[in-house]
């Protein structure tokens, strides 16, 4: 019986250790909130808010020495490109395709659309 409780404790202390020490692995801030309030809402407000979590993601990201989380630059572009600033929509389309290879047909459908807009030839 006193095997088992030292062998039980010596497992529960690695599990312990095991999971305490482990760096997440990206930086959502509150995305997750903000982006459930502007597809209830919609407005200029929610956007606005939405916006400064993408950025705030983005900012602790680097701060953290952690990889920005998928989708977060695309999302970010995107909404500089509904505003017609399709400098900013392309270098944010551009990062995210760095980061997210995976992501590179999309963003680079993305990035013909903001020249397209950019040479007055689509809206948004």
């Amino acid at each position: 019986m006193k095997k088992i409780s030292i062998f039980t404790l010596g497992l529960f202390v690695v599990l312990m250790n095991g999971c305490a020490g482990q760096k997440p692995m990206y930086e959502y801030g509150n995305y997750s909130e903000t982006y459930y309030q502007l597809k209830q809402n919609g407005d200029s407000e929610t956007t606005g808010k939405w916006k400064v979590a993408l950025e705030d993601s983005i900012k602790r990201s680097n701060e953290q020495g952690l990889r920005t989380p998928p989708g977060i630059n695309a999302n970010l572009g995107y909404l500089f490109l509904k505003v017609n600033d399709t400098d900013k929509a392309i270098s944010f389309f551009n990062v995210e395709k760095t980061l997210y290879p995976e992501s590179t047909v999309f963003m680079n459908k993305l990035i013909k659309k903001a020249e397209l807009m950019k040479e007055g030839k689509t809206k948004s």
